[in-house]
């Protein structure tokens, strides 16, 4: 018998795009929980409760946010949402043993540029967006609470993504379809390929780290036109990269340095390579590619 099998995740957020990852990764390696809307309203604190009294969990890890996107406006309460989710679980911790929350670089305040950012510059400012805000405000009580640690993701890019909004599946897909490859404006991201935080939440779940929060990014940093180049040379296209606005927009982009020292020997997958993998899989699912969403820059 797997002795992972024994170990018993509760995961928030299946439905979502790094929920849905997880999900299909480690189901095969550990028991999974992952209950739907309908199964457990995570906004009532009575059912959590009883879930985590009725349910014997050992590794508790929470991506489930409240969606905020271009496609549609931030919902109101999301702030509110978003904590009262956090702290309906965080208040059964006795229940569990960790728990591994997907925290956000908007933490660090999206209304500034964001550059090679390390943890101890996190509180130099309050983020004045709602879902910002309540990544922050977690943030700040995982810094003093036991059993909690905080992965913050900058840009993270893979299967099951939304390729009407997030820039990399738009321009694979684009690209597919033969369509000019478009962008709003030219910025700096510091991407994290979905292969590769799977493998690093798998290190979180079996092993006691050193910190409480960690940037979980590649050392590599990216500006979007070369992502649209490398899309273009991978394809074999010559496709034109049209770009809305002039001038780089705000970069969002971290240091690592906490999450190399934690775990040794790590390695990221190249942006060219990841690129790679990630256009092949589009190729072999363009039957579910939708042509008419791809007709809008995201």
């Amino acid at each position: 018998m797997n002795a992972n099998r024994e170990k018993t995740i509760f995961l928030t957020g299946r439905k979502g795009f790094i929920g849905r990852n997880l999900h299909e990764y480690l189901s095969p390696k550990y028991t999974v929980l992952a209950p739907s809307h309908k199964e457990l309203e995570l906004l009532d604190q009575e059912e959590v409760k009883r879930y985590f009294q009725d349910n014997r969990i050992d590794i508790v890890i929470h991506s489930a946010t409240t969606p905020s996107h271009r496609k549609i406006r931030e919902p109101k309460e999301t702030a509110y949402r978003n904590l009262r989710i956090f702290f309906n679980i965080v208040r059964n911790s006795p229940h569990f043993s960790k728990m591994i929350f997907v925290g956000s670089g908007a933490e660090y305040g999206i209304q500034k540029d964001i550059i090679n950012v390390k943890e101890t510059s996190f509180d130099s400012c309050v983020p004045e967006d709602e879902h910002g805000f309540s990544k922050y405000v977690c943030s700040k009580y995982i810094e003093r609470a036991d059993k909690i640690v905080n992965l913050r993701l900058f840009g993270i890019f893979g299967k099951y993504e939304d390729y009407q909004i997030r820039f990399i599946s738009n321009v694979i897909c684009k690209a597919i379809y033969n369509l000019p490859l478009t962008m709003k404006q030219n910025r700096v991201f510091s991407y994290l390929f979905m292969d590769d935080f799977l493998k690093i939440i798998d290190y979180f779940i079996g092993n006691a780290q050193q910190q409480k929060i960690y940037n979980v990014v590649p050392g590599e940093k990216i500006e979007l036109i070369d992502i649209a180049r490398t899309v273009n040379e991978i394809s074999g296209k010559n496709l034109d990269i049209n770009v809305r606005l002039p001038g780089m927009g705000r970069e969002y982009t971290a240091d690592n340095s906490l999450l190399v020292q934690e775990i040794k020997g790590l390695r990221f997958t190249p942006m060219r390579e990841a690129i790679t993998k990630f256009y092949n899989w589009y190729e072999e699912n363009r039957h579910a590619i939708d042509e008419k969403l791809l007709l809008h820059d995201p």
